[in-house]
């Protein structure tokens, strides 16, 4: 404890020294040394932001709503960036460093930390929701970052506000693919080295992974443009080329990342105006660029600028429309051969049979394809299939999937869930029972269900919980495919096939002695094990195939907006694709418009994407700042200034305007708080 008292002394007494330099240099009495980079921003902070250094500011930490409402413009930027963004996280974090993506404004939208330093880094700022804006953070890595445009570190006390002169922070721009800044990434730690050299590794690791991000954000964007991808070596440009250009089909640039503008902007140097044509930068025709992937063995063709000389290797990266036909006729070519008998290449008939249920049923998810695979071979083989699954990852789907796409699909399929009859009753509904087999049963009989999957598909979900009494039996109908319903003389023959399901951990209750071992190797001839969906890589497809199907439902052309979707591409799921649909359905039965927003999501689905409650420092006074800031740009945004008039004009009355434009007061609330439009009564207060 005494150790921890001194090195708080020591602390105190570094911010009381760097205090009083920046007051000394807010008054003249003390010239500015350090980088040249931190001597601009520290003049910012104490003529243009008139910054009290003796006044440190607390932390401003968004709300839960303003912050839903920052990443509301960059969600699309987000979910292409979890990649990197966990990458490096995983490269920094054995050091100590946390990670934070930021908007254009400073504000934290993404955020990768330490649990064990939860309370510290939230102390700091180090935090999602938390506002590094250099008009009132002062000089640090983001703020200054975002106003000089280029990446930068500031070490300790290159920080401008006391409270930080403890941090270490790194910081590199992400643009969009027009140029201009959408993203500051950075990297952060609450101790390091006093040194700035100690922090010489941070600064190109940041810049590689932030034009990592960049570029897969462009080709993203880009996804159904011919993009042109270029390097200068060869053996780099289908690995990580540095140049891309997006061009439309008659070769006008519409895009260019960060080495593709420079390459622009050159060429524009040496013989101006600047090129609105890819073949005005290279030595090439149109068509025989647009031939690449077709024309040469590897793909790639050595160009030459026509501004320079320079040699640059490219290959082409095709709209994705133009890649889905290829396959599609690659996949007509190879049922032709296979009709007309033509050995020109070596087919699998089973993994090439077409089974449309099967296929539907994931994206590019590797084990889901791998499960997959397996049971487009299983299909059609008379073994039992064992299904195992967490609740709610589509056992009875797939099971379905199977059925149809075997060869026993014109056959009943006949669903039993073991743990849903009671068990007085389950012997009698699976086997079934003749006239006045016993006392309160239908005095015509009963077909029971393993008769009624004669020539089709018996699936017994929950095979776990059903009673042991009953397994002996299911295990005779299994061995001698045969059922004697209840009152009769002589067995009924049957011909099924048997697929089962489960979520629990049968080999556990073999070991206890509430399962037949015996009846376990009869039902698993293959077993088939469904991942959960927090552990797919086709989530994306899931939920869009998933929302399509209940959409069309509804009859309307309903979207699902991108801050939905990465919600949706956050939330844990632990209960798997059932809850997914739930979820969908929920917020299709409660949308206002004909778009799903983050808004209309269920609460469970939105935890991801909030902060944990403010710190003490979200006051008033940062709300108002907020306020002032958010109400200049709507002024500049004619959709926030149409809507500031209609309120105006009814005096701020929002019951009145929501009647007036014909929607619910919620949606109207939330277009205010997207154009930063606040009720004079409350930005006074604010204000005051």
């Amino acid at each position: 404890m005494e150790l921890g008292l001194m090195k708080a002394g020591r602390f105190e007494q570094a911010q009381r020294q760097h205090i009083a330099t920046l007051v000394r240099l807010g008054e003249g009495r003390e010239a500015l040394a350090g980088r040249e980079i931190i001597q601009r921003s520290w003049r910012r902070c104490v003529d243009d932001y008139r910054l009290d250094p003796s006044r440190p500011r607390p932390v401003r930490v968004l709300t839960h709503e303003a912050l839903v409402d920052s990443r509301e413009p960059v969600d699309e930027l987000l979910y292409v960036a979890r990649a990197g963004v966990d990458q490096l996280f995983a490269q920094v974090a054995p050091m100590g460093y946390v990670l934070l993506l930021t908007d254009r404004h400073g504000v934290t939208v993404d955020f990768r930390g330490h649990p064990d330093q939860d309370a510290a880094l939230r102390r700091a700022g180090l935090y999602l929701g938390a506002d590094w804006d250099e008009r009132h953070a002062g000089t640090c890595a983001v703020g200054t970052c975002i106003h000089e445009a280029r990446a930068l570190t500031c070490h300790q006390r290159e920080h401008f506000d006391a409270t930080h002169i403890a941090l270490t922070c790194t910081a590199a721009p992400i643009h969009d693919p027009q140029g201009r800044p959408i993203a500051v990434l950075d990297i952060s730690a609450l101790q390091s080295p006093r040194g700035l050299e100690s922090q010489s590794f941070g600064l190109p690791l940041v810049t590689l992974y932030a034009r990592m991000i960049e570029d897969a954000y462009f080709l993203h964007r880009y996804r159904d443009t011919t993009i042109l991808r270029f390097d200068t070596t060869r053996a780099f440009v289908h690995f990580n080329g540095r140049g891309l250009l997006a061009f439309d089909p008659q070769g006008r640039v519409l895009a260019a990342n960060g080495e593709g503008r420079a390459l622009i902007d050159a060429h524009a140097q040496r013989t101006p105006p600047a090129p609105t044509q890819v073949t005005q930068l290279f030595e090439a025709e149109l068509d025989d660029l647009l031939a690449l992937p077709r024309c040469e063995p590897d793909q790639l063709r050595a160009l030459r600028l026509r501004a320079s000389g320079e040699i640059r290797f490219a290959a082409l990266v095709e709209p994705r429309g133009v890649r889905s036909r290829q396959r599609d006729a690659a996949a007509t070519d190879a049922v032709t051969d296979i009709a007309t008998g033509a050995t020109t290449a070596s087919h699998d008939p089973v993994a090439t049979t077409s089974t449309p249920d099967l296929d539907r049923l994931a994206g590019d998810d590797p084990a889901m394809q791998r499960l997959l695979g397996l049971a487009r071979r299983l299909c059609r083989q008379p073994l039992n299939v064992l299904i195992r699954g967490e609740t709610g990852t589509g056992k009875e789907v797939l099971a379905r999937a199977l059925h149809a796409s075997g060869d026993r699909a014109e056959g009943p399929f006949i669903a039993v869930n073991c743990a849903a009859i009671p068990e007085s009753l389950i012997e009698s509904e699976l086997f079934g029972y003749l006239p006045g087999a016993f006392t309160g049963g239908n005095p015509k009989g009963m077909r029971g269900l393993i008769p009624q999957a004669d020539g089709g598909t018996l699936f017994l979900d929950e095979i776990g919980d059903m009673p042991l009494t009953l397994q002996s039996r299911l295990l005779r109908v299994l061995a001698e495919q045969e059922v004697m319903p209840l009152g009769a003389e002589r067995p009924v023959k049957v011909a099924l096939r048997v697929v089962t399901a489960t979520h629990r951990d049968l080999a556990a209750l073999i070991a206890e002695g509430r399962f037949r071992e015996d009846l376990y190797y009869r039902l698993n001839g293959a077993e088939l094990v469904l991942p959960p969906l927090r552990e797919r890589a086709d989530r994306r497809y899931l939920i869009q195939r998933l929302f399509a199907a209940l959409a069309a439902e509804q009859d309307g052309a309903v979207q699902l907006r991108a801050d939905a979707l990465h919600a949706l591409l956050d939330a844990p799921w632990p209960g798997n694709v059932r809850q997914l649909k739930s979820a969908l359905a929920f917020a299709l039965a409660t949308r206002e418009g004909e778009t799903v927003t983050v808004h209309d999501l269920p609460e469970s689905c939105r935890a991801g994407l909030v902060s944990a409650p403010p710190l003490a420092s979200t006051s008033a006074t940062s709300e108002a700042a907020r306020v002032r800031r958010e109400s200049d740009d709507a002024l500049a945004d004619p959709e926030g200034l149409a809507l500031a008039r209609t309120l105006a004009q009814a005096s701020w009355n929002v019951s009145q305007v929501a009647r007036q434009l014909g929607i619910s007061r919620p949606t109207l609330y939330r277009r205010m708080r997207r154009h930063g439009l606040i009720p004079p009564n409350r930005r006074e207060a604010l204000r005051g």
